[in-house]
């Protein structure tokens, strides 16, 4: 409803926010909408006014809504989901529309492969192969799976299947297992009696989840989902070949490759079915992946670590370290209210977070004023929210929510809050919101060099398959990062996912501090936090890498350590 109020134009512009608004509240929720309107509750939702209701009620009783098939007719509404692809905006999807006729996505993409569109007043060369690249991130990413989306949908299937009596053990593999920032096809790897295997590829294969059968024998099986086409292929083994089995399925190749080579210099054989020895043929191990480091003499490696990026070596010399888990955040450094453009107000969040997580601290981190799309803070705004953060605080009766701003770092690098304001905060994120096609390197070196700037958000800008990085010099902003104590984010939205792993892993190798933060415009997304854990584990991160694993007395004495040394410099 929201696209096709977009597409409409200025006439809908604010009935096109309030269904997106309502479209955001609806995939947030922690139950299902049906238990809201059971209970009548569904208006006390943010963003759920009557007509909006009235639909919701419609669509779960009928399975349409009458207003959108009235739209749809006036409306070329398959090219509107390609509206989210930057380029694509809905006034250059309506101006194609109205001078070609195109009313599907193949047509539109033949069109601007072609140099058709090019021909359109106002498009031109330039723009259009913009168009054909952003077009081609988003179809490259479409083919897989965002870590959070993969998780969910790989979780859901081995509830299903653990319900299974026959199955002994079951483990999701592959990249989902070490949890790669987007996932192909889900891979399950079960264990089971020869004699249960058919009766399991069968009731896998008979789900109501299942599209289409791809292929289904005894130890193996893929299917297609109904859900998004995604494949899922289950493999079965026995028990004695767990441990390889999950080792050799768990990946990755390099990793898998590497270890091969240990083994044959050790005059062992590995593979799948287990570790023997190379001249009789003896099992040596492979009941658990345990089993087979230590018989290889390497300390047992975590799924995330095994890239073959120096892990291998690592273990042999029984270094490998004591990643990062949830148990040790102690805080969540960015989040958003209804201050700016969050869901909930400041008390609420505050509240939640005590009934639900162990954590010590959290600051709120409401945009600055230059993100006006996001309802960004004045600075008259921001002392107002110091206070009302200092009552709430009272009423919890502990200094539990500290004051924060995710402030805007401006085309010269500038801040746009002064000095005067952040230093009244306890927590200052700065984060660049405009100017992508440009290097940006020279913007966050200027922000790391304010005495008040804890953290550059999200660094390198990019949104996984809308969005590539800026262009940025990441050496020497790590290198800035180390000189002026300042830490960079870990930003945990699942199409952040910013810092990537590759440049968390250079940052932590040069002693810069990290934080991991949910960025969470709602209480539902707080639990991004496993995202951000995951994602430093790959780069192998310990607890002492990441600033909000120490207290909050740490983190401040950290913080005053960085304003004496740049107000050193500067006098």
């Amino acid at each position: 409803m929201s696209n096709l109020y977009k597409y409409i134009g200025t006439p809908e512009r604010f009935r096109a926010l309030s269904y997106k608004k309502a479209s955001n509240v609806l995939d947030d929720l922690p139950n299902d909408v049906t238990e809201y309107i059971q209970n009548n509750t569904l208006e006390d939702l943010p963003g759920i006014g009557e007509s909006i209701a009235d639909k919701i009620r419609e669509y779960i009783n009928s399975g349409t809504i009458t207003k959108y098939e009235q739209l749809k007719k006036e409306i070329p509404h398959e090219l509107l989901e390609m509206m989210e692809i930057k380029g694509f905006g809905p006034q250059s999807i309506k101006k194609i529309h109205t001078v070609l006729n195109i009313t599907s996505k193949n047509e539109l993409m033949k069109a601007l492969q072609s140099g058709t569109i090019a021909t359109i007043k106002g498009f031109g060369k330039k723009r259009t192969e913009a168009m054909l690249e952003n077009l081609n991130l988003y179809q490259q990413t479409e083919k897989r799976m965002l870590l959070r989306d993969a998780l969910a949908i790989g979780e859901s299937i081995l509830k299903k299947l653990q319900k299974i009596p026959e199955i002994k053990n079951i483990e999701l593999a592959g990249s989902l297992r070490r949890r790669k920032e987007t996932i192909g096809d889900i891979d399950i790897l079960i264990s089971a009696n020869n004699r249960d295997r058919k009766k399991i590829i069968h009731d896998f294969t008979n789900s109501d989840m299942v599209k289409k059968i791809l292929a289904k024998g005894n130890t193996k099986a893929s299917i297609t989902l109904k859900q998004n086409d995604k494949q899922v292929d289950v493999r079965i083994i026995n028990d004695l070949e767990w441990g390889s089995a999950l080792l050799y399925f768990t990946g990755s190749k390099e990793h898998n490759i590497h270890l091969r080579t240990v083994a044959k210099e050790k005059h062992m054989k590995l593979s799948e079915y287990g570790l023997f020895n190379q001249i009789s043929y003896v099992r040596i191990a492979g009941e658990t992946e345990a089993s087979i480091y230590q018989a290889l003499g390497l300390q047992s490696i975590p799924p995330e670590m095994r890239e073959d990026k120096g892990e291998i070596k690592l273990a042999s010399e029984q270094k490998i370290p004591t990643l990062i888990s949830l148990k040790d955040i102690k805080g969540d450094l960015q989040m958003h209210s209804n201050w700016s453009d969050g869901t909930q107000t400041i008390e609420e969040i505050a509240r939640f977070i005590k009934n639900h997580f162990n954590y010590k601290y959290i600051a709120i981190t409401d945009h600055s004023q230059s993100s006006r799309i996001a309802n960004g803070l004045t600075e008259q705004q921001i002392l107002k929210q110091i206070i009302e953060i200092k009552a709430i605080n009272e009423k919890l009766d502990e200094a539990f929510i500290k004051t924060g701003i995710e402030v805007d770092i401006l085309a010269n690098g500038n801040l746009d809050i002064s000095d005067e304001i952040m230093a009244q905060l306890d927590w200052v994120t700065a984060s660049i919101h405009s100017g992508f096609k440009r290097d940006n390197t020279d913007r966050i070196i200027k922000a790391c060099q304010n005495p008040y700037v804890s953290c550059i958000g999200h660094p390198t800008g990019r949104l996984i398959g809308e969005r590539n990085p800026y262009k940025l010099d990441i050496k020497s902003i790590i290198e800035t990062a180390v000189s002026t104590h300042t830490a960079l984010e870990i930003n945990a939205q699942p199409q952040r996912m910013d810092l990537k792993d590759d440049y968390v892993f250079l940052a932590r190798e040069k002693a810069v501090k990290l934080v991991i933060s949910t960025d969470s415009h709602s209480i539902q997304q707080l639990d991004f936090m496993t995202l951000g854990v995951d994602l430093a584990k790959r780069a192998w991160c310990k607890p002492s890498d990441i600033l909000n694993t120490m207290t909050w007395e740490e983190i401040e004495k950290w913080l005053k350590t960085k304003k004496r040394h740049l107000m050193h410099e500067m006098a």
